[in-house]
């Protein structure tokens, strides 16, 4: 099967939710089919970049945009000046000509069984019909997380932006969806969800994996002190706002409760309102080298999500090094976990308190949710999420099964 896979962003190093799964995935059909790896991004041409994703790759396709980074003024300007446009503003700033005509030239110039455009970012330049059978892969259901971002947001001005967005975005997604010949969701809520805009029979469901090379329980766990924490990356609002609300609402009880415990914040880029969480016993750590070396000295590991769409990777990460969690029903929405045996789901302050507490305290209770989680995460190994894809390209393409 010969597959063109487009994707916005740079691929490498695969840091993100997304870009984790996108590799995993891309990995295991470009060992098994021809699959050339369509990669743009913006700023000036990166040799290394390019050389490194054709040593994953090889045969990949690159294109930069020659577009700059901006600093947030001219970010607001940019934003200002799209704001007339359909297309919502956190996919037109991906649209670049030269890449939809570099796309449509390797679409015309060369035989593929099946195009995968990943996520919204990649379909904006995608032609406008296509002559090979086409499959979107919704990593998240965009439309949905800007309807939660106005439903929990207090700034009346970030409000009123987010409704915009989350009616262009309503509009373009449903557009995307019914372009797209198949469409690919990573979990039963995101599917039913897109079945209001498509015939159901035209979504299929591919959930998200972990990679249980890296993230697997120790062997000989040493005792671990009273800490919780949270990963993720933290310039990513939905990531930020649940970070806030933790340490405002959830984390006095604990702390009051447990004076010895500290929270840590794991991830990338943290923005000045993360920062600012800073304290005695918060801890933000921003990019670390290794994010499993902190998961293995967690006691409990927290996903106080209110806002969010598609599958959250680091919950099975964190099942995979066999941790036990404590999450909102949104943090765990879309993932096969089972409250009260491999997770425990708490959705208001003072019982998501009460519920890490309770592991914290408890050893053997602890244990049992580790052992549990670890047990669940086993069956989400990437290659068996690789083959299932590998599958659905099959189907859509007519090609024999490999």
């Amino acid at each position: 099967m010969r597959i063109l896979w487009a994707k916005a962003g740079k691929l490498l190093p695969v840091e993100n939710g997304g870009n984790i799964r996108t590799y995993h995935i891309a990995r295991y059909l470009a060992s098994r089919h021809q699959l050339t790896f369509f990669s743009y991004y913006d700023g000036a041409r990166d040799a290394a970049y390019e050389n490194e994703l054709r040593a994953e790759f090889p045969g990949a396709v690159s294109v930069s945009t020659q577009k700059t980074d901006s600093v947030a003024f001219r970010r607001g300007l940019d934003y200002l000046w799209r704001l007339p446009s359909r297309v919502p503003y956190a996919v037109s700033r991906f649209s670049s000509r030269v890449v939809q005509a570099q796309l449509e030239a390797c679409l015309s110039e060369r035989r593929f069984d099946v195009a995968v455009g990943d996520f919204l970012d990649a379909a904006v330049n995608f032609p406008r019909a296509f002559s090979i059978p086409s499959v979107l892969f919704q990593h998240n259901v965009e439309s949905e997380i800007w309807r939660r971002h106005v439903l929990t947001e207090g700034s009346q001005i970030r409000k009123l932006m987010y409704g915009i967005e989350f009616i262009k975005m309503l509009r373009y997604e449903a557009r995307m969806v019914k372009k797209f010949q198949h469409v690919i969701a990573v979990s039963e809520h995101d599917r039913r969800l897109m079945a209001a805009w498509v015939d159901p029979g035209r979504i299929t469901v591919v959930p998200t994996g972990v990679n249980l090379e890296l993230y697997r329980p120790e062997a000989s766990p040493a005792p671990v002190e009273p800490l919780v924490m949270f990963v993720g990356a933290m310039d990513w609002e939905p990531n930020v706002d649940a970070v806030e609300y933790f340490c405002h609402e959830v984390w006095p009880e604990i702390e009051a409760a447990v004076p010895e415990a500290r929270f840590r914040i794991v991830g990338r880029n943290p923005v000045s309102r993360v920062r600012k969480l800073a304290s005695a016993s918060v801890e933000v750590t921003g990019r670390v080298p290794s994010v499993l070396e902190h998961l293995r000295k967690a006691a409990v590991v927290v996903v106080p999500l209110r806002v969010g769409g598609g599958t959250r990777l680091k919950i099975y990460e964190a099942m995979g090094a066999g941790k036990a969690l404590v999450s909102t029903t949104i943090g765990a929405e879309g993932l096969d976990v089972h409250h009260g045996r491999d997770i425990v789901l708490a959705d208001d302050p003072g019982s998501f308190a009460k519920a890490v507490l309770s592991l914290l305290r408890d050893a053997e209770l602890r244990a049992g949710y580790e052992c549990a989680a670890a047990k669940l995460a086993s069956q989400y190994d990437w290659p068996l999420i690789g083959q299932r894809f590998a599958e659905v390209l099959e189907q859509v393409s007519g090609a024999p099964q490999a």
